[in-house]
């Protein structure tokens, strides 16, 4: 099944609990914070039923078409691919939307080529997982996840002492039918836009933590859950001109709040295992998929960001400068840079048992590094480039309702490059890149959606051939000895 974006609209009208502050939401798709990034999410879902990108973004199997993210590559031409599907999905929010629809699907994709892993001595989980993914698949879920617990959190001592609960997501109890969860997890990103969250943990957990070691997925108006909302971004845009990437992308950020929720054993993945929570990202191509999908979404965004470089040069005649220009082939070399360790990943592919295989993980984290490490040093290049222009724009584009503040906006804010309308055009999406407030939470997210900088350091690390780079030492050290006493050397001559 392939669900047009009418379809997954009216999905979305389910009853589910969303909380900004004290205001319950009653209908996410019509709600002024959430409609026009739900009408952006539908978007995606109507591309696929395009002719021109069908192809592109779905797949043909058993006589029936699928999206392409939840195809199991066998080769590298399947590897290219899902490459493409990424790529395609992306460059319609050049790159904002970083939990759309092929992220977490990616990653319960890649898992189902191992379902073994899921079966333990005491739970037989594997065939739940394989399940869930035709259940995705069959009928084009979009699901996001929540992996991490609040911060606070993280010191239980803290609610022990205080005789309080421990506000960590954890089975509280289990019968024949399922389990009960109760608790927090934050992050859950576009939840609000989802069929289903899927519930696991990224951080290692202790020995001891085991109720803490549950791995499921819920519909997201299941009853117990609650979402809660940061403060919306979009209700701050008063038009696509002035914020035109705040106005239609602002995917959310979401803390859910389980009281008592009770999930099926057939949506119940990892049970009672802190070791195995964690692993079954590792032990399946689950981590490489799904972060494969997050460097070409950024591949999108440095596009976008490199374009921009280039388009404000241009609108002031800077890009004639020497070093402005230089300036402008540092970012085309980042972009290209980033775009050659996308494609490498799919031609030093890796096999994986049972005839499948994986994009090269060694580069895929490699990748994901470079990204959160460089965002912000790219950002800072447009930056610099935009000097002062961003703050020399009027407020709004309302002047243009106005026929006197029209004619001097015209006349004194044109320059040889562009008319005004344009160059304000240009800087105002500029900004929102730069230094809106939505700007500012892609930087936060560029930073955090991955992990804390160590963990996505320790993959590079845990994936890093040791053995071979000390072997290079150790060939080149064996080449040579202790040299001789310098008169022995003279008397054998």
């Amino acid at each position: 099944m392939i669900k047009t974006g009418q379809q997954h609209l009216e999905k979305l009208r389910d009853g589910r609990v969303v909380y900004i502050g004290d205001e319950k939401v009653d209908d996410v798709t019509t709600h002024p914070a959430f409609a026009r990034a739900a009408k952006t999410v539908a978007q995606l879902y109507d591309i696929k039923h395009d002719p021109v990108y069908q192809e592109t973004l779905t797949f043909e199997e058993g006589g029936n078409r699928y999206s392409a993210w939840f195809l199991q590559a066998r080769n590298r031409e399947d590897l290219r691919k899902r490459m493409n599907a990424h790529k395609l999905i992306a460059d319609q929010t050049c790159g904002m939307m970083g939990r759309s629809m092929d992220h977490v699907s990616s990653f319960v994709t890649g898992m189902a080529t191992n379902p073994s892993v899921f079966n333990t001595k005491e739970y037989q989980l594997g065939d739940n997982l394989l399940e869930y993914y035709d259940y995705m698949k069959n009928n084009d879920i979009f699901a996001t996840y929540a992996v991490l617990p609040p911060q606070a959190a993280r010191n239980p001592e803290f609610y022990q002492k205080k005789n309080l609960p421990i506000p960590t997501l954890m089975v509280i109890d289990q019968d024949d039918t399922g389990v009960t969860i109760s608790g927090m997890k934050m992050l859950a990103t576009s939840a609000v836009f989802c069929d289903d969250i899927w519930i696991g943990n990224l951080l290692p957990l202790a020995p001891d933590q085991v109720k803490q070691a549950v791995t499921c997925a819920i519909p997201c108006n299941i009853e117990g859950l609650s979402m809660w909302m940061r403060q919306p971004i979009s209700l701050n845009a008063e038009n696509q001109f002035d914020s035109p990437l705040t106005w239609n992308m602002d995917e959310t950020d979401v803390l859910i709040m389980c009281d008592n929720v009770k999930v099926p054993w057939n949506k119940v993945f990892v049970m009672d295992d802190a070791i195995l929570a964690r692993e079954i990202y590792i032990r399946t191509p689950g981590h490489c998929y799904g972060n494969h999908q997050a460097n070409v979404r950024f591949w999108s965004k440095m596009e976008l960001i490199t374009g921009l470089c280039s388009k404000v040069a241009q609108a002031t005649g800077a890009d004639q400068v020497p070093a402005v220009r230089e300036t402008l082939g540092r970012v085309a070399a980042l972009e290209s840079t980033l775009s050659g360790m996308v494609h490498g990943q799919i031609e030093a592919a890796e096999s994986w048992p049972e005839g499948f295989m994986t994009f090269n993980r060694r580069m895929m984290y490699a990748a994901l590094n470079w990204c959160t490490e460089s965002h912000s040093a790219i950002i800072d290049l447009l930056r610099e480039l935009c000097g002062g222009g961003v703050f020399q724009m009027p407020a709004s584009i309302n002047v243009m309702h106005d026929q006197k503040l029209r004619k001097d906006f015209e006349t004194y804010f044109q320059t040889p490059q562009l008319e005004a309308t344009d160059r304000m055009k240009l800087f105002k999406l500029a900004w929102d890149v730069v230094g809106s407030e939505f700007a500012g939470r892609q930087q936060q997210y560029e930073k955090f959606y991955a992990g804390a900088s160590f963990i996505i350091r320790n993959h590079s690390f845990r994936e890093a051939p040791w053995n071979h780079f000390d072997g290079v030492v150790d060939n080149l050290m064996s080449g040579y000895d202790i040299p001789e006493p310098k008169d022995a050397r003279v008397a054998a001559e």
